[in-house]
């Protein structure tokens, strides 16, 4: 197998301008052990660590058990410090990084715990790949806490998750949604028995910003377009995977176009920054060809795999962000976009009801509760003008053993062609003040959504922690099933569409 060559840091990122509020000297600092994705890495796990990192490495000291998929540099060590002091800013920060197959093992962890001695283990990513830490909880929380950064993106809540919640001495949520579906789960249990917070995602304003003005980029758009105008660029960055739905990307894309006269048509174009073929996606080159008019319906690649800078040139030769997952926990595509200027335009589900900002009936960001757990059935409709919301015509409940059941909500194709022609309409200089705003307002104090933010939050909430930790000291036996039938939320959501008809069926 080729040896594939990984990032440095420093080549994956420009100057971050940290916040040196809260600098401790490094021999003064905590450490955390930190599981997750190698934060050298560009998949969504990957990227959001490596912020924490960066925003935090003035204040923590790092070590990552850096995971991949037949990682090619299993069980070498790299002290990368010197490059996260370029970045931030910082003479003295401590970064390692020991990449591993998977998601590591007990053996692993034991070695790291003995051989660095952290103050904390944060893992961030699903807990289903996470078991043979939760079996060894008795060994690591007599001595240190554990944080997990978690995901969950829809209803109805996972009981089968509890043993993982209660397991975990902080549970930091990346959506509202999340914090809500957490805290329901362990609602049986005294509120001192677990802490949870709401720590959204957050992206570096100085990697993704709009460019004005900027002769670098103008040759870079003069080159990929080939000299073309274009009046309607919407990019899909996302991995070409199923829930992701490619193929219903593109049909969605040809319905838009299709209600175009021609010469609209053909100055609209849908720029895609994905695998073109994946087996566990849609051979996407091949659904482009059977069903698209190569003059009416427009599709292009980016060049492959690229560097920051490069990326945020490609989202800045959009006018919006399109999603139509099934499941999404958050959208990272969607921030990264709306901090470039673009509107976005996707499913109300996960953390992507956040970005949208709807606001319940006296104007405020709403919040999630077990009466009103979810937003994807309609409830409230106004949001930041920066997002055209596409609401679910379908809920589906899939499953599998290490996850019995979550709802699977998809948007009807027909109305995701609608939505793209509902964002054209509003003209190129509203598309862009409306993306501006939606910018403004993931910078702003409500939403704190820069990674700077991020990164505070993580000290803020972590340093409370630590006053208040305390060792545990007993552990006792609980049959499987406690608790997990005494209370059942999860009550089936009915959209208002559905309620109409019942209304006109019983009538």
């Amino acid at each position: 197998m080729q040896k594939i060559q990984l990032p440095t840091l420093k080549k994956i990122g420009e100057p971050v301008k940290v916040d040196k509020k809260g600098y401790i000297p490094k021999d003064q600092r905590k450490k955390i052990l930190l599981l997750c994705d190698d934060i050298r890495l560009h998949s969504g796990i990957g990227t959001m660590a490596k912020e924490i990192v960066l925003n935090t490495a003035h204040h923590f000291n790092w070590v990552n058990l850096g995971a991949a998929i037949k990682h090619p540099e299993q069980g070498q060590a790299f002290d990368i410090s010197d490059q996260v002091n370029n970045i931030v800013g910082i003479p003295d920060s401590e970064v390692k990084v020991i990449p591993w197959n998977g998601y590591g093992d007990d053996k692993i962890v034991r070695q790291l715990i003995s051989q660095e001695k952290p103050d904390a283990i944060l893992h961030f990513t699903d807990p289903r790949y996470w078991t043979w830490l939760y079996r060894m909880e008795k060994e690591i929380r007599t001595k240190i806490p554990i944080i997990f950064y978690t995901i969950w993106d829809d209803l109805p809540y996972p009981m089968y998750n509890r043993d993982f919640y209660r397991s975990d001495d902080m549970l930091l949520c990346i959506s509202k949604q999340t914090k809500n579906l957490v805290e329901n789960v362990l609602r049986d249990y005294p509120k001192e028995d677990w802490q949870v917070q709401y720590v959204p995602h957050g992206i570096d304003e100085n990697k993704f910003f709009p460019i004005v003005n900027d002769f670098e980029f103008e040759v870079f758009k003069e080159k990929f377009f080939e000299g073309k105008e274009y009046d309607f660029v919407v990019f899909w960055n996302n991995r070409n995977i199923r829930r992701k739905n490619p193929g219903d990307v593109i049909t969605a894309w040809k319905i838009f176009t299709d209600q175009l006269p021609k010469e609209k048509a053909e100055k609209c174009l849908l720029l895609l920054h994905t695998d073109k073929s994946d087996p566990n996606g849609t051979d996407i080159p091949a659904v482009i060809e059977t069903i698209c008019d190569p003059e009416r319906n427009k599709v292009a690649f980016t060049k492959g795999k690229c560097d920051e800078k490069t990326l945020n040139y490609y989202y800045n030769l959009a006018d919006a962000q399109f999603m139509m997952t099934d499941n999404e926990g958050w959208g990272l595509s969607l921030t990264e976009g709306l901090m470039t200027g673009n509107m976005i335009i996707a499913p109300v589900q996960g953390g992507m009801q956040d970005q949208m900002r709807f606001e319940d009936e006296n104007g405020d960001w709403i919040n999630f509760n077990t009466e009103f757990p979810t937003n994807s059935n309609g409830e409230y409709k106004n949001c930041g003008e920066w997002a055209i919301p596409m609401w679910a015509k379908t809920r589906s409940l899939k499953g599998s053993p290490p996850t019995p059941y979550i709802y699977a909500t998809q948007v009807d194709i027909e109305d995701a062609g609608l939505a793209l022609l509902k964002c054209y309409t509003l003209g190129k200089e509203e598309i862009q003040r409306r993306g501006l705003k939606g910018r403004e307002w993931l910078l702003s104090e409500e939403a704190k959504m820069s990674a700077s933010n991020m990164g505070q939050n993580f000290i803020d909430n972590i340093k409370i922690l630590f006053e208040n930790w305390e060792p545990v000291s007993k552990f006792s036996i609980e049959k499987v099933d406690d608790g997990c039938t005494v209370y059942n939320p999860n009550s089936v959501q009915y959209t208002p569409e559905f309620k109409e008809k019942l209304k006109e069926v019983l009538t």
